[in-house]
């Protein structure tokens, strides 16, 4: 699942009503076994606090009897009988979308639809994202969970070079370019991913700094051109994000912070494991609605704060004068 929205030009849907632990492991089951380019799955807790749904959005018609047979013979009998599939006009999902999106805060970064405009805040960086043939919304705990920790990095420091990697509508790229006032690389594999990311570019007045590229993960030659980056974001999957560890680093300059996303609890040994032979380690981890967000260093060493380093170093001199 790429950022847990629709895959693009939504065909059908799969719901599920049940308990937690069964929509967690079916909606596991079936990111880990559909391709996710052409569906995404999300388990999700309702508004009554008590119990939760499962929705796979399928770009193509599904083949219902053998989700329903995988379904029975890993998780539960019961929960495969309970699958409820239907057709999906694109108008339904979109307008749905819509109808369920509240403004996401993420540190000074706020996501919002048009129609909640009126929330914005004085200091607040706001990035104007609908419903659309992309995915990211910023409502997805993946997405939110890199706004968070871009939202912390900038308290450290001010990188130079930023790529986003699987841009999807443009969220990161916006936010990144929005804060630091330059140039980020906004690379996807879709072609319709790259055109909506332009558009929301241009209308969150970014479009003089966001330069969307379709690329093959960091393939293109738009993507390398730019290349040693300061920070690199890639909201995408556990294993892409493994097979890409070699070419990720090799475009990250020495002092580069990685920003990994998309991963369950389970994929983060597995993504620890591939990008360490690359020199990069944990620096930072942060889990929002079962997803996972890591931040890797180049041997995980976390960066002191600018300002307690001159406090330091002024009171060394002055003691030792």
């Amino acid at each position: 699942m790429r950022e847990g929205l629709l895959p693009n030009s939504a065909t059908s849907v799969c719901r599920l009503a049940a308990d937690e632990r069964t929509a967690r492991a079916v909606a596991d089951i079936l990111s880990e076994a559909l391709d996710p380019e052409e569906t995404a799955a999300a388990a999700f807790e309702l508004p009554d606090g008590s119990s939760w749904a499962l929705e796979v959005y399928f770009a193509y018609p599904p083949d219902e009897a053998a989700i329903r047979t995988l379904v029975a013979e890993i998780v539960d009998p019961q929960a495969a009988s309970a699958l409820v599939f239907s057709r999906l006009e694109a108008k339904d999902w979109v307008e749905a979308s819509l109808a369920g999106l509240a403004p996401v805060r993420a540190g000074r970064f706020l996501v919002h639809g048009a129609h909640d405009r009126a929330g914005i805040r004085a200091n607040d960086i706001a990035i104007e994202i609908e419903a659309a043939l992309a995915f990211g919304t910023g409502h997805h705990g993946t997405t939110r969970g890199c706004l968070l920790m871009l939202d912390a990095i900038l308290k450290q420091r001010r990188p130079r070079r930023v790529a986003d990697v699987g841009t999807g509508t443009g969220v990161l790229a916006i936010a990144a370019a929005r804060a630091l006032r330059q140039r980020v690389v906004a690379g996807d594999i879709d072609p319709i991913s790259t055109l909506t990311a332009r558009e929301n570019a241009r209308a969150n007045a970014a479009a003089a700094y966001v330069r969307p590229v379709t690329a093959i993960g960091v393939r293109g030659a738009a993507m390398r051109a730019q290349a040693p980056y300061d920070l690199m974001f890639a909201n995408i999957l556990a294993r892409p994000l493994r097979l890409m560890a070699p070419s990720l680093t090799a475009l990250a300059g020495g002092d580069a912070e990685l920003v990994l996303s998309g991963l369950l609890p389970r994929d983060v040994p597995g993504i620890l494991s591939a990008y360490r032979p690359h020199g990069f380690a944990l620096a930072r981890r942060r889990d929002i609605e079962g997803w996972v967000t890591l931040l890797l260093r180049r041997n995980g060493a976390a960066q002191r704060p600018r300002r307690a380093w001159r406090t330091v170093r002024n009171a060394a001199s002055r003691s030792a004068g």
